[in-house]
């Protein structure tokens, strides 16, 4: 999704960026406090806790006191600061052209506060003027895919918190990015609590469905043919953490990446227990789909175990945003869905969840 900056256009971006983050700086001084910055209440953070340093894919970062002024480049990060009492000042827009880049899973926690200032994802990388701009403290990218070049570049501004190392860009998983906010936020304890709230979700879930675990998945989408979500997706781990199995190849397929496209060879991948596709229209997306011979024949089409889930209403934004915030709210909608996908009924309609 980002790309490097590269020769004249790396210097010249530095040197605005630095520049706006002087002025800045000169104008109103050194970051405010919650209540300053239109940011409502929130726990005070645990002793000790700063300051703290953070490991990730290009060394580590020391975070040296409690942030006020957070900006999220990594596209879902907003919802663990959210879900932790802060309000970021800048959000990154990925999808659903929220204002604020706040999906309605998330909006509730922004209480009276402003709304933060949106960052385009433009393809070339971060804003860095826009972001040096907003004076943070602190620079989120853990759901991201950012570049050395662009990591020393934010660097620059305020501590940056790149993606991990032992993840595939955008590979974060959504418990270690809640748990790695919390501890740049001081509120490591709060944050294990938000994911133990959250498993016990999924949990519940594959008590009431034991079904699910004796049943493969996929998802996927028709993108160019037809794209499919490897093991490192978050979208695949919301099946897997519901019970599910990955069709045995499925990696061997994408390989390190988050998904990749499968050629008319490989349709055995969609044979599957259940099947959730994400398309633009449900109704019009299963008769494309269901015209190809090689697709429509499978024993998952013919016994009634496909999902399908609009990509463009909040229910196809939120399970493609795998947070901590925005789980429960594709939980409740899909959960049902594969229950009828899986109850070995063909004739059980699996009926289209609304957003």
């Amino acid at each position: 999704m980002f790309r490097s900056l590269r020769g004249t256009r790396l210097a010249v971006g530095l040197a605005s960026a630095l520049l706006l983050f002087g002025a800045a700086a000169c104008g109103s001084g050194s970051g405010t406090t919650g209540s300053a910055s239109g940011q409502p209440s929130a726990s005070t953070p645990q002793t000790g806790a700063f300051p703290v340093t953070i490991q990730h894919k290009f060394g580590s970062t020391t975070i040296p006191a409690e942030p006020q002024r957070i900006v999220t480049v990594g596209l879902t990060d907003q919802d663990a600061v959210l879900a932790l009492g802060k309000v970021p000042v800048g959000t990154t827009e990925w999808i659903g052209g929220y204002k604020g880049a706040i999906g309605p899973w998330a909006a509730g926690k922004l209480g009276s506060s402003a709304v933060p200032t949106v960052l385009k994802d433009t393809g070339t990388g971060p804003q860095i003027e826009k972001i040096a701009a907003l004076r943070p403290d602190l620079i989120l990218a853990l759901y991201s895919g950012l570049t050395k070049d662009q990591y020393e570049l934010l660097s620059k501004i305020a501590p940056v918190v790149a993606q991990p190392a032992q993840f595939s860009d955008y590979g974060i998983p959504w418990q270690q990015q809640t748990q790695t906010i919390g501890t740049a936020l001081g509120k490591q304890a709060e944050a294990n609590k938000l994911v133990a709230d959250v498993e016990a979700r999924f949990s519940a879930a594959k008590q009431e469905h034991p079904g699910f675990m004796k049943a493969t998945a996929v998802m996927a989408t028709p993108y160019e043919g037809i794209f499919v979500y490897g093991s490192q997706d978050g979208r695949s781990r919301v099946l897997t953490s519901l019970g599910f199995t990955l069709p045995a190849g499925l990696d061997a397929v994408v390989g390190d990446e988050f998904g990749a496209n499968i050629s008319k060879e490989r349709t055995d991948l969609l044979d599957t227990g259940a099947i959730v596709w994400i398309v633009s229209d449900p109704t019009k997306g299963a008769a494309t789909l269901h015209a190809d011979k090689l697709y429509g024949d499978l024993n998952v089409v013919n016994q009634g175990r496909e999902v399908y889930i609009q990509e463009t209403g909040d229910y196809g934004n939120a399970i493609s945003f795998v947070s901590v915030l925005s789980l429960p709210y594709t939980l409740d909608r899909l959960v049902p869905q594969l229950a009828a996908a899986v109850d070995g009924d063909p004739a059980t309609p699996v009926e289209q969840a609304a957003s």
